[in-house]
């Protein structure tokens, strides 16, 4: 029987970013999340032997898209871009908004926005195959900094997550996995589960491994920002059990930005 699910290669990128191949068997197509270093990106496809068609970007800072021209040269690669990103993200082929479907070979996904760090930031997500592309919406055991709008907008964002699968694999944009454990350390000392996951991830790190991806199961269980309806965190910023989930979020994201 042939292969079906995706192959999927993570790979360092530029300080503290992660760079994603996803190639589908069944056509060979193949995607790069985002391109933050051509260099990088290059070196995976030549590992791999894959050919790159597809680029879908999830956001338009520089660290997301500054390695697309170089990649877009040498492969042709179409490239899809979210609408609100307008000129800032270079060589776009497609824009996508709320609701289009992009594919890549035969694997397709729906497009979220999903703002908050920004306005333009879009998540894709694969429903077969399982797999969410979140970009700096959603990281292990964090999120992003809120950098466009009030903080509520980007509660709303990572509150679309959590209806997924709990085997929802979730691939994130940068390695912040250690800094994000030990926040969430502070904000939830008792949580037994994040205590053996920091152990993992300190684990991980000597051995040249990064948590990531995750699934949605880990981060509902050990990430502060998705656990925003719990009482412990709720004490954790001075507020009450109970109090409003956004309130909560905010204040754990202000926390963390002073952190």
């Amino acid at each position: 029987m042939p292969e079906t699910r995706p192959q999927i290669r993570t790979f360092p990128c530029r300080s503290d970013n992660i760079g994603v191949l996803m190639r589908d068997p069944a056509t060979g197509a193949c995607a790069a999340i985002d391109v933050p270093e051509a260099a990088a990106v290059l070196r995976a496809l030549d590992e791999t032997g894959w050919t790159l068609t597809d680029i879908l970007v999830t956001h338009r800072h520089g660290d997301h898209v500054e390695g697309i021209p170089e990649v877009k040269a040498r492969t042709r690669a179409r490239v899809t871009a979210p609408a609100r990103s307008g000129s800032a993200v270079p060589q776009v082929d497609a824009t996508v908004r709320e609701g289009d479907v992009v594919t890549v070979g035969s694997l397709a996904a729906a497009v979220w926005e999903t703002p908050g760090h920004c306005d333009d930031h879009v998540t894709y997500w694969f429903e077969e195959a399982g797999i969410a592309f979140a970009g700096d919406t959603l990281f292990t055991l964090g999120c992003g900094r809120v950098l466009e709008g009030p903080p509520q907008v980007l509660w709303r964002s990572l509150s679309r997550f959590l209806p997924l699968p709990d085997e929802t694999v979730i691939y994130s944009g940068h390695d912040y996995v250690l800094s994000n454990a030990r926040f969430a350390l502070a904000a939830e000392p008792e949580n037994r589960n994040l205590k053996d996951r920091a152990a993992l991830a300190e684990k991980a790190k000597a051995e040249g491994r990064v948590l990531v991806p995750t699934t949605l199961a880990e981060e509902k269980a050990t990430n502060p920002f998705l656990r925003a309806t719990e009482p412990a965190l709720a004490r954790a910023v001075g507020l009450e059990p109970g109090a409003d989930p956004a309130a909560v979020f905010t204040a754990l994201r202000e926390w963390k930005n002073r952190f």
